[in-house]
């Protein structure tokens, strides 16, 4: 463990230069003037890897942004094969105004990197790669089979990356993918994630008369497509968050008791939340925590409601249509597909007389889910252990990262999440950064990590 603390030590001069000439490159992949720039941070990390060691190194060809690959294939066959999965692309760097540092002139201070992309997902990144630079420094080779597979593309993507990955998956399969694109609970508790929510992303139109009426002429005479709207949404949910819709809660997967521990010991912040929300309350299905609500369960949200007027005065009218936003996050086993035909189903059902509904699916993602007892899993948590000197908890996250469904219906491959970034860090904000003690200790704890996987059986 001395050798390689000492290693890191030595190099941090260079990490740090190289992180900040990373986080230099624009490489904004929602912005099509800065195309170019996201290919320069792909064969920047592309030349990282070919100095490395790694064979059958370059640019991947998407549809979209392309995506680097690179592999180190002389483990043997009795050793695992494992993907190493980031992003080279970072969020647009508005509002400007809001920063305090350049968004792409980095700046240390108080021991964070300032700039964008500097956690996400670009310092992350590179605890990956120089992890790996470090085992083929230290012990001359890798100890198992490793694959780079960095995204161009995961900020503002088109969905070509994905289909790259269910048309590629000879080249990229593996045994476990390993992504370091996450945040610790606290910065006191490392945590690896072991699962992702889902998406059913629907739009509800709701039609009435062939025109805008005036209540006063026409009120109590037809159906009020904003009333009906009010009924419709009323009925997708109890008073206490439960899914009406039958079938639902069908494939949910129960948590364990060994999630459920790992999640107590993570702490009740309920009163902090509270007050950092400034609501009274917190709400949701009875019989579960907060976090349990948030990270085991499905959940249902209106996102906006349109329709009549809204304007300053008053109009007396009664709207020919108007029309809502509503998603479903969804855990493991349950389909997406699946979610949105339940609920084109059952809001034609509740749907009133005198209005038609026009029902558009906008988006579907699927969740994703290791189990807590993997072996993967357990590699990883020992890794942080030498990395950082704490044990990772496991935890869950109510979010959707596309891309490890697609792993995981593809490849038939479990992404251990190990993360390093912190809540703090300002992702997708103004000021983003990232611990320097992250990036260092990072690496540590990805040398560890490829180590930990050679432990496991295939």
């Amino acid at each position: 463990m001395t050798a390689i603390r000492d290693y890191v030590e030595q190099n941090k001069e260079r990490y740090l230069r190289s992180l900040i000439d990373f986080v230099k490159i624009q490489s904004v992949s929602a912005d099509p003037k800065r195309a170019n720039e996201v290919r320069r941070a792909g064969q920047w990390t592309a030349d990282i890897l070919k100095n490395i060691g790694f064979e059958n190194v370059g640019l991947k060809e998407t549809g979209g942004h392309p995506a680097v690959y690179g592999e180190w294939l002389k483990a043997g066959t009795d050793k695992p094969t494992i993907l190493c999965y980031g992003h080279t692309d970072v969020q647009p760097e508005d509002p400007m105004e809001k920063w305090t540092t350049p968004p792409f002139d980095p700046v240390v201070k108080n021991g964070n990197l300032y700039g964008r992309g500097a956690d996400d997902n670009k310092g992350q990144c590179l605890t990956q790669l120089f992890g790996l630079e470090a085992l083929m420094k230290l012990d001359g080779k890798l100890p198992v089979n490793v694959k780079v597979f960095l995204e161009g593309e995961e900020e503002g993507g088109t969905g070509a990356t994905e289909k790259f990955v269910f048309d590629n998956a000879k080249l990229l399969a593996c045994d476990a993918v390993a992504i370091s694109d996450t945040a610790w609970h606290s910065a006191e508790m490392p945590t690896i994630v072991t699962s992702l929510r889902g998406m059913a992303y629907l739009e509800v139109i709701v039609r009435g008369p062939s025109r805008d009426l005036h209540s006063g002429v026409y009120g109590g005479k037809v159906q009020n497509p904003l009333n009906a709207m009010g009924k419709i949404i009323a009925k997708i949910q109890d008073e206490n968050g439960v899914v009406q819709i039958p079938g639902f809660y069908d494939d949910v997967v129960p948590l364990s008791d060994k999630e459920k521990a790992e999640f107590r010991a993570v702490g009740d912040e309920d009163e902090w939340l509270k007050k950092d929300l400034g609501v009274k309350a917190l709400w949701g299905e009875k019989g579960y925590t907060t976090l349990e609500r948030n990270w085991g369960r499905p959940s249902c949200d209106v996102h906006g409601i349109w329709g009549g007027y809204a304007g300053k005065g008053t109009k007396t009218v009664i709207a020919a249509e108007g029309g809502f936003k509503i998603s479903s996050r969804i855990v493991a086993n349950q389909d997406p597909e699946k979610i949105a035909k339940l609920y084109e189903e059952y809001l034609k059902k509740i749907c009133p007389p005198g209005v038609t509904l026009e029902i558009k699916v906008l988006h579907l993602a699927y969740p994703m889910m290791v189990p807590i007892d993997s072996p993967f899993l357990e590699a990883a948590a020992t890794a942080f252990e030498k990395g950082f000197g704490k044990r990772a908890r496991m935890v869950r996250e109510g979010a959707s990262i596309p891309i490890t469904a697609a792993f995981l219906r593809a490849l038939k491959a479990p992404s251990i999440m190990v993360g390093y970034g912190l809540n703090s860090d300002n992702i997708h904000s103004p000021d983003e950064c990232f611990p320097l003690d992250h990036l260092y200790n990072g690496i540590v704890t990805n040398y560890h990590l490829y180590h930990e996987f050679a432990r496991v059986k295939k």
